[in-house]
């Protein structure tokens, strides 16, 4: 099969030339004569996204998931790992069960689902954000592993500060779980411990964390500038003004991996939702409690892509934070890239850059019209 584009986005590269497909993988890239119009590129990988569509993964049952996974691929994702955000202890059973029953299955030609983000419990509680502070705790590995053989737990957030982070980064990566630190007041010597012991990302840069000052650049500033870590980032125009997002991309370059954040209200409209149970609202285009404090998103990945070229980055640079940049963090070499042999896991962008058709195992999840 010829997708009929007129060029490929492969290993960071524009590749002019129509791309093809068999038996579910890509067969050849540049393949002449070169389609019509379109740009292929690896299909989207977003790892934190409390809900979608209407669809809080909190209380998805799959059903749920699958019609999350439907509006996803409209936004050229081809896989997401749904965000659990801190919560009563009781509250995880059900949907970590339900994230079991889809994780790592092919549903159709829906987007896959790789794993569960837990986004808490083990936060600081100055940097609570929209989390309900009644329901943070301190580091507890037997909670952690109670939590994680619940379901199919493939990344943490925790504050590395608390008495017995560090310890439980440690614990947490060895045991092959991607930390990432977030919610935290530590300062530079904690956040280089915390990398030093295992943690290899930041959650949501400039957002819910110490604030980067002159002498105290805090985790943000170590995660910018420290070889190896990666660097999420809800590049809304919300959370980041144009120029702060810019400026991280010129920090981490290809470290940069893009992040949407989203709530349930994502696709659809201004009005009243819930994160974690708790009332927000969605105002001019931002999720707030009602104390204003910033609870989520509405951003899809597409529209990240296309804020992050805005801002100045080039489009394979965008593309590669928004799939290979994730599909890395995550250890999925079968995802974030096109080549020859690979799954056909790919996104077809117009000239605004905005998705037309998405494929996911070469089988078509989407398409505009």
């Amino acid at each position: 099969m010829r997708l009929g584009v007129e060029a490929a986005i492969a290993g960071g590269q524009l590749v002019e030339g129509d791309v093809t497909i068999a038996d579910g993988r890509v067969l050849e890239l540049g393949a002449r004569p070169a389609g019509p119009a379109g740009t292929a590129v690896p299909g989207y990988v977003d790892l934190h996204i409390n809900g979608v569509a209407g669809v809080d993964f909190l209380r998805a049952d799959v059903a749920g998931y699958r019609r999350a996974a439907e509006a996803l691929a409209a936004t050229g994702v081809v896989a997401f790992q749904p965000t659990l955000v801190s919560s009563p202890l009781e509250a995880y059973a059900e949907p970590l069960a339900a994230a079991a029953e889809v994780a790592g299955a092919r549903d159709g030609a829906r987007p896959l689902v790789t794993g569960v983000h837990l986004e808490g419990p083990f936060l600081s509680p100055s940097w609570a954000g929209a989390h309900d502070p009644a329901h943070l705790r301190a580091p507890d590995p037997q909670l952690a592993e109670r939590l994680i053989s619940a379901g199919p737990v493939r990344m943490i957030t925790l504050a590395p500060e608390l008495d017995g982070g560090l310890d439980l980064v440690e614990r947490l990566a060895g045991a092959g779980l991607v930390v990432s630190c977030g919610h935290s007041d530590a300062d530079a010597a904690g956040a280089h411990a915390a990398f030093s012991r295992g943690a290899r990302a930041i959650t949501h840069l400039h957002n819910a964390h110490r604030r980067w000052r002159p002498r105290d650049p805090g985790l943000g500033g170590v995660a910018l500038v420290r070889p190896g870590v990666t660097v999420q980032a809800i590049v809304d125009n919300v959370h980041l003004a144009p120029e702060t997002a810019y400026g991280a991309f010129l920090a981490a370059r290809p470290r940069l991996c893009l992040v949407t954040d989203a709530i349930e209200a994502a696709t659809l409209g201004p009005g009243a939702y819930e994160l974690g149970g708790r009332p927000v609202q969605v105002i001019d285009g931002a999720v707030r409690l009602a104390d204003g404090t910033l609870a989520g998103s509405v951003l899809t990945m597409d529209q990240a892509v296309r804020n992050l070229v805005a801002s100045g980055a080039s489009l394979p640079a965008a593309v590669h934070a928004a799939s290979a940049a994730p599909a890395a963090l995550l250890g999925r070499d079968d995802l974030g890239d096109l080549r020859p042999g690979a799954p056909a896991h790919l996104t077809v962008l117009d000239e605004d850059l905005r998705p037309v058709r998405t494929l996911v195992g070469g089988a078509e999840a989407f398409a505009a019209g």
